[in-house]
């Protein structure tokens, strides 16, 4: 997955549009899709700002970690449990991960199974 474009530029994209460039002409400008500069401009018209947005793999970060003593105990009782069935176990709870989260949550913690 490619990288953000700098806030740098964004905001030179923004500045551009706020000052009556129109997407395709600041766009041009600057080269990057239109689309980009309307996304951003109206993002700083909401937001006040036009930072990305974190990506996908930090999205679920706070839920599984506040799950973390749940995660913990569940593998201390049942130690042979395999990442499908703690997915599971976590489901019945209310907390939605995939196996391959938790994978990187026992990672994160230096956990090997």
């Amino acid at each position: 997955m490619p990288s953000p474009l700098s806030v740098d530029l964004r905001e030179r994209v923004v500045a551009a549009v706020t000052e009556g460039a129109s997407f395709h002409r600041a766009a041009a400008r600057f080269g990057v899709s239109v689309s980009s500069a309307s996304r951003w401009s109206a993002r700083f018209a909401q937001e006040g700002h036009v930072a990305p947005t974190p990506t996908h793999s930090s999205d679920r970060l706070p839920t599984i970690e506040a799950q973390a003593d749940l995660i913990l105990s569940t593998c201390e009782a049942r130690p042979e449990i395999f990442l499908r069935e703690l997915r599971d176990v976590l489901a019945a709870r209310g907390v939605t991960t995939s196996t391959s989260g938790l994978s990187r949550f026992f990672a994160r913690h230096g956990i090997t199974r």
